[in-house]
């Protein structure tokens, strides 16, 4: 057994417990911004101060606007809370996090426990004088500079639309795969699962029944997506009416069906006129036959009036 000598162990407890703190940019993957380039960065000062002992780095490949979000981000101020950190270093303010309220809450936060966040660019240490006001001002800055991004963001995607490109959304449709270029080719064995959805209906069949059916016969349905919901395996009438209204079976799109209320909370809304919406015909091979799904689409129109006759 090893033995320590007291002397070394004082000298362990009187060291600073320190944490960095990165958030990697995904959409940045420069030597600058890279997990690689921060961790060898913070490693290297915490490591050449003695009175410094390295708790951990923690890191997020996550957008910087909502803290909850970022799994590593919560670890480490549960850390701080538990009383495991003594003090944290971050790159920048915009590093630490681009929504003005979560970076001062977790300031804050952090210097109630009596632990300070050191920002290295910016020389910025939250326990001293006009640390808080510089902190804000910067803050707001990185939030803006978000904002601007999510902006030229949705800016291209609709330049994409305009084009009648397909953008991100569509990848996990029953029926297609979407190609690396963004185009849309069917898969068979899942094609004659829709085909059958849509004869099923004309037949006579409600959603609901069709659902029971499929889930009866053991039809993998994993892929369907209906505003962002998956619905893995569990066949329901909400799945089943989301394929029977998609456009897209019959060979057309219609783009820009959601949009994104605010970029700091990431909510997304469908779009009831808020924002112009582009409709390509024949845009790829369809599973349906134009006639078919314009049928279906006149029988749903023709049940609904007959279900608000029937409740009156």
């Amino acid at each position: 057994m090893q033995r320590v000598h007291a002397p070394a162990l004082e000298e362990k407890r009187n060291r600073t417990r320190v944490a960095a703190y990165c958030r990697v940019s995904t959409d940045h993957e420069d030597q600058e911004t890279s997990f690689e380039a921060q961790q060898t960065h913070f490693t290297n000062l915490i490591s050449g101060n003695p009175g410094w002992e390295l708790v951990g780095i923690y890191a997020d490949e996550e957008s910087g606007t909502r803290a909850q979000t970022r799994e590593n981000f919560m670890r480490m101020i549960a850390d701080c809370e538990a009383g495991k950190i003594d003090m944290v270093l971050s790159k920048s303010i915009s590093r630490w996090a681009r929504n003005t309220l979560d970076s001062l809450k977790y300031i804050r936060k952090l210097k109630a426990l009596g632990i300070p966040i050191f920002f290295t660019k910016e020389n910025i240490n939250t326990m001293d004088a006009g640390g808080e006001v510089l902190v804000t001002i910067l803050a707001s800055i990185a939030q803006q500079e978000s904002a601007s991004i999510s902006q030229n963001v949705q800016i291209g995607v609709r330049y994409h639309y305009q084009e009648g490109k397909v953008c991100s959304g569509v990848h996990r449709l029953l029926g297609y795969n979407r190609t690396p270029d963004g185009s849309l080719v069917i898969v068979p064995e899942e094609a004659e699962i829709v085909q059958r959805i849509f004869r099923d209906y004309l037949d006579g069949y409600s959603p609901k029944h069709i659902a029971r059916m499929l889930a009866e016969e053991g039809v993998d349905g994993n892929k369907i997506t209906s505003g962002g919901t998956v619905f893995e395996r569990n066949w329901n009438d909400q799945g089943i009416t989301y394929i029977l209204k998609n456009e897209k079976y019959s060979g057309d799109l219609l783009l820009q069906k959601y949009y994104t209320v605010d970029f700091l909370t990431k909510k997304v809304a469908s779009n009831n006129g808020q924002l112009p919406q582009y409709f390509v015909e024949n845009s790829h091979e369809p599973v349906i036959p134009r006639e078919i799904f314009q049928q279906v689409q006149a029988e749903m129109a023709r049940r609904r009036k007959h279900w608000q006759e029937f409740k009156y």
